[in-house]
């Protein structure tokens, strides 16, 4: 029992490791190697967090693009297909108003709101327009 003791109660290092008599040396080592890698934690935290807020948005434009010189051609008394012509397929031809085009256009920026809206509705009657509704109000957070 008194080896055991005795071994337990000596200096941690072993008497044939090359350092035993300054263990000053590997105290010194420990808290470098522990600051480096709370150095390389923290570098790739940050560019983890600054690469998280740059993802690219793609623009959207969705819709039918009406230039306002094609529609101030359209006319009240024009017919459906002089109206197609014109502005092309509706972007919405609802089945429970047929007698209703509408043609609706955004383009949307990155991550900003919609830069350019606009929303237009003709309607008809015996396939004659009788009201073209021009500059509707979109959605504010489109």
């Amino acid at each position: 029992m008194r080896g055991y003791y005795a071994a337990v109660s000596s200096s941690p290092l072993p008497l044939n490791y090359p350092n035993a008599t300054k263990p000053e040396r590997t105290l010194v080592v420990q808290p470098k190697l522990a600051m480096f890698k709370i150095l390389l934690m923290s570098l790739i935290v940050s560019a983890l967090a600054l690469s998280g807020g740059c993802v690219y948005r793609a623009n959207i434009s969705q819709g039918n693009l009406i230039e306002q010189d094609d529609l101030d051609q359209a006319e009240v008394g024009m017919t459906r297909v002089q109206i197609r012509f014109l502005l092309g397929t509706p972007m919405i031809d609802d089945p429970f108003h047929k007698d209703r085009w509408d043609y609706i256009y955004y383009l949307k920026i990155g991550r900003d709101d919609a830069t350019f809206k606009r929303w237009v509705s003709i309607l008809f009657e015996n396939d004659i327009v009788i009201e073209i509704r021009q500059d509707q109000e979109l959605a504010p957070g489109l």
